[in-house]
């Protein structure tokens, strides 16, 4: 990278904004046994998501690179989140910024782009949906000139992103080292980084991603029918997930998901989105199928507010093969982020008490 390549003053700015979120321990008991899942309360951060943290990186490496310049504009494809971001984070350092969405995207998802100054194509199953507002994108960037795009589904930051964050992030906040962490996979970012870190950190760590029951992408390589938990199993495998480094893919039922975040908001008054209560149920598997002992990780993506006009405000039938009924919700406490200095506590947490590097935050 070009060391005399100045960044924007503003990055260092929105830095401070994205990042460093609580960590919540839930206190809950399933078929009989009671268990604590801790998840990272990623809708702190600058535009309530955990697409911050990666859009952010992007852009930052990007600018050393110098693969964006001031003044280009910003395409991408997404499913909501990443527009989002890309769309504050975009405007915030001068660019134009436009979104290729698939057309079924919650409505608010839409809006809040548009309110953000950025341009929101949308895309039909008929143009080719998820793959389709790929295609639209990278048509754009090689039709006119000075167009950046991200490829958040293709791009290494993505998941450096997440190895230099999210994971000494979790490590430090941990009292005990992890035995597992739990994430959907949307563009693989999360749980390919924070699966790297605790492969390098954590021996014996077990890295599960989540997909939805009714549209198993993960394991059959292709779009396998439709799901209702948006922001995860975009119709392809990306390229940044390598599925031979992780362990057993998790899957949960998108209804399941909407009744285990309903009763996450209702009972404990954490509202989260539909792929959080999937990553609690995922999470919650995992604990309970690993015993005493277990320390199972995950994330809250993002809260409630993008999923008004969909199926999390509405009444959900709960069938017979859902994890969420046997669920009782306890309680929480909040662990909160520590100051700076927290790679010797990662590193001495994860070996046992005996610091043997550190990690920059």
């Amino acid at each position: 990278m070009p060391a005399s390549r100045a960044l924007p003053p503003r990055l260092a700015e929105l830095k401070s904004l994205t990042g460093r979120t609580p960590l919540i321990e839930i206190d809950c008991e399933f078929r009989g046994r009671r268990h604590r899942i801790y998840a990272k309360h990623e809708a702190l951060n600058f535009t309530g998501s955990i697409k911050d943290r990666m859009a952010l990186h992007i852009l930052e490496r990007a600018y050393l690179d110098e693969t964006i310049e001031p003044g280009d504009e910003i395409a991408e494809a997404t499913s909501g989140n990443t527009g989002i971001a890309f769309a504050a984070l975009g405007r915030a350092l001068g660019h134009r910024v436009r979104i290729y969405m698939p057309d079924w995207m919650s409505r608010e998802r839409v809006l809040v782009i548009r309110s953000l100054g950025a341009t929101v194509i949308p895309v039909s199953h008929e143009q080719g949906g998820f793959l389709g507002s790929i295609r639209m994108a990278d048509r754009h960037a090689a039709a006119v000139p000075n167009v950046f795009r991200p490829r958040q589904f293709d791009s290494d930051a993505n998941v450096e992103a997440h190895y230099d964050t999210t994971g000494p992030e979790l490590l430090a906040q941990l009292e005990r080292p992890p035995t597992a962490f739990v994430a959907g996979v949307g563009t693989g970012g999360t749980v390919m980084g924070v699966g790297r870190l605790l492969r390098e950190r954590v021996p014996g760590a077990t890295v599960h991603p989540l997909e939805p029951a009714n549209s198993p992408t993960l394991r059959t390589g292709s779009k396998v029918g439709r799901h209702r938990i948006q922001g995860i199993s975009d119709e392809f495998i990306p390229s940044i997930v390598r599925l031979g480094e992780l362990d057993r893919i998790v899957d949960v039922w998108d209804g399941d998901a909407i009744c285990m975040a309903q009763r996450l908001a209702s009972e404990l008054g954490i509202a989260v989105g539909i792929s959080s209560g999937a990553n609690f149920l995922g999470a919650l598997e995992i604990a309970h199928e690993q015993g005493v002992g277990a320390v199972v990780a995950t994330v809250f993506c993002d809260d409630n507010k993008k999923y008004l006009s969909t199926d999390l405000c509405s009444d959900e039938e709960s069938r017979e093969h859902y994890l969420s009924p046997e669920v009782q919700l306890h309680g929480f406490r909040v662990i909160p982020m520590l100051d700076r200095g927290i790679g010797e506590a990662v590193v001495r947490r994860a070996h046992g008490g005996r610091v043997t590097s550190t990690l920059p935050l």
